[in-house]
C-alpha cells in the first residue's frame, strides 16, 4: 500500500469511487440491494484501514475486492439460496461492457447506474432520491434539504426505492433509445440537484463541494454524448458551465461567501462562459425550449454583464416569467420576485413574496427569509431586514451562509 496521507482529498476519492464500485459490483452480482450494502461496508472498511495503512495503489480495485468478498460471504452463509450462489458467485460472468454499449461509447458504469435508478418502476421522486444517494453520494439529510422534506421522510423514500429495485429485477444495462427518452427528465433532474449541492452545499462548513459539481458536469457531458439531439441536455450542461464559471469569485480569503453583486468578475472562467453560451445558442436554435435552457439563459445574462450595474434585469424578469409558466417550483417564484424587485422596485418583490408564505414547500425555508431581508433592506426598512436576516441565519444548515447572513444583520445594526 502507498503511504499516502489521509485527509479531505482521500474522502473525496471515496465519494468519487463509490458509484463506480457499486456499478461494477452490480454488474457482477446482479443485485442492487445487496451490492449497495456490500459497497457501504467496503467504504467503512476503507475509512478504518486507509488512515493507518495508506491508500492502496489501486483504491478502486481494493474497494471492489472487499465489497465482492462481503457479498460472496453473505451469499455463502445463506444455505437456502445455494442455487443462487452457484449461478451468481461461482459462475459469475467476468466484468464486461454492457451489451448496449457500442465501442465508440464510454462504458461508464456510473452512467448506467444513473439510468437504472431512474427506471419507470420507481416514482420520479423515489428515483431521484435513490440516484442522489447511490450515484451522487449525497447524505439522506442533504437529499431531504434538496426536496424540502424531513430527513425521516426521505429515508423511508430511499428504502422503498431500493426494495422496488430488488423486487423488480431491473437489469444493469444501458436502456434502449426509447427507454432513455422516457427516463431522461428524471436523470436531468438528478444531475441538476447534484450540481446545486456541489455549487452551494446545504450542510456543513464548506460553501462549495467541488467534487460534486465536477462530477455532475462530467456525467452531464456523458449524457449529452449519448443523447446529442436533446436540447434540454445541452441546456442543463450550459447552465452548469455558466454557473460554475463564477466559482473562483464566490469566496474570499477566509472562505467567506461573496454574493454575485460583489464578486470580482475578472475571476470568472471565460472559457466556461464561452462554452456555455455556445451550447445554449445551439440548443435554442433547435426550437424546443425547456426550463434548463431558460435557466441557462438567465445565467448567461448575468455572465455577459461586465459590471453588476450592466445586468439586463428586464430580460431576466422576462425569462423568469416564462419559467413560471413552465414550472410550479417555488424557487423559480422566489427568483422571479427578486427580478421583479430589480425592475419595478422592492415593494413589488415583497408583494410577490407574500404568495410564497402559504406554500408549504418553502414557507419557513431560510432562502425565503434571506430574500425578504434583502428586499426590506432595499426598501429602507432596516429593523425588519435585520429580523429576517437573523431568522434566515437560524434556519440554514450551511455555516458559510449563516455567517454571511449574520454579517448582513450586524452591518445594518451598526449603520
Amino acid at each position: 500500500m502507498a503511504a499516502n496521507s489521509w485527509g479531505g482529498t482521500s474522502e473525496h476519492l471515496l465519494r468519487e469511487l463509490a458509484p463506480q464500485v457499486l456499478g461494477t459490483v452490480i454488474r457482477r452480482f446482479h443485485d442492487f440491494y445487496s451490492a449497495e450494502d456490500a459497497v457501504q461496508e467496503a467504504m467503512i472498511a476503507a475509512f478504518m484501514q486507509w488512515p493507518q495503512d495508506g491508500i492502496p495503489e489501486n483504491p478502486r480495485g481494493w474497494l471492489i475486492q472487499v465489497a465482492a468478498r462481503r457479498l460472496t460471504d453473505q451469499l455463502r452463509s445463506e444455505t437456502a439460496r445455494r442455487q443462487r450462489e452457484t449461478a451468481m458467485v461461482v459462475e459469475a460472468d467476468p466484468i464486461s461492457p454492457a451489451p448496449d454499449i457500442t465501442p465508440d461509447m464510454d462504458p461508464d458504469d456510473t452512467l448506467i447506474l444513473f439510468f437504472m435508478c431512474c427506471h419507470p418502476a420507481l416514482t420520479s421522486p423515489s428515483a431521484i432520491a435513490l440516484t442522489l444517494r447511490a450515484v451522487g453520494g449525497l447524505t439522506t439529510a442533504e437529499i431531504a434539504n434538496a426536496f424540502l422534506v424531513p430527513e425521516s421522510t426521505m429515508a423511508q423514500r430511499i428504502s422503498r426505492a431500493k426494495q422496488s429495485i430488488k423486487a423488480s429485477g431491473i437489469p444493469f444495462r444501458l436502456p434502449t433509445t426509447q427507454e432513455r427518452a422516457l427516463r431522461l427528465p428524471t436523470v436531468l433532474h438528478v444531475l441538476y440537484l447534484i450540481f446545486n449541492e456541489g455549487y452551494t452545499s446545504s450542510i456543513g462548513s464548506q460553501l462549495q463541494r467541488l467534487e460534486l459539481a465536477r462530477e455532475a458536469i462530467r456525467l452531464t457531458r456523458c449524457v449529452k454524448a449519448l443523447l446529442p439531439d436533446y436540447a434540454e441536455v445541452a441546456g442543463l450542461l450550459a447552465l452548469m458551465l455558466l454557473t460554475d464559471a463564477r466559482r473562483a469569485a464566490r469566496t474570499g480569503p477566509d472562505e467567506e461567501l461573496i454574493p454575485l453583486t460583489k464578486q470580482d468578475r475578472t475571476l470568472w472562467d471565460r472559457s466556461e462562459i464561452t462554452e456555455g453560451i455556445a451550447l445554449l445558442t445551439a440548443a435554442l436554435g433547435k426550437g424546443s425550449v425547456g426550463p434548463y435552457q431558460l435557466q441557462a439563459a438567465v445565467a448567461a445574462v448575468h455572465d455577459e454583464a461586465l459590471r453588476t450595474e450592466d445586468t439586463d434585469w428586464p430580460q431576466i424578469l422576462a425569462l423568469y416569467d416564462l419559467l413560471k409558466h413552465m414550472s410550479a417550483n417555488p424557487m423559480v417564484s422566489l427568483n422571479h420576485a427578486i427580478a421583479a424587485a430589480m425592475v419595478h422596485g422592492p415593494s413589488k418583490g415583497l408583494e410577490l413574496l407574500t404568495t410564497l408564505d402559504a406554500d408549504s414547500r418553502i414557507a419557513g425555508h431560510y432562502r425565503l427569509d434571506a430574500v425578504r431581508a434583502h428586499l426590506l433592506e432595499m426598501a429602507g426598512d432596516h429593523p425588519a431586514a435585520i429580523t429576517h436576516y437573523r431568522m434566515a441565519a437560524a434556519r440554514t444548515t450551511s455555516i458559510p451562509e449563516r455567517n454571511y447572513l449574520m454579517t448582513q444583520a450586524a452591518r445594518l445594526v451598526e449603520s
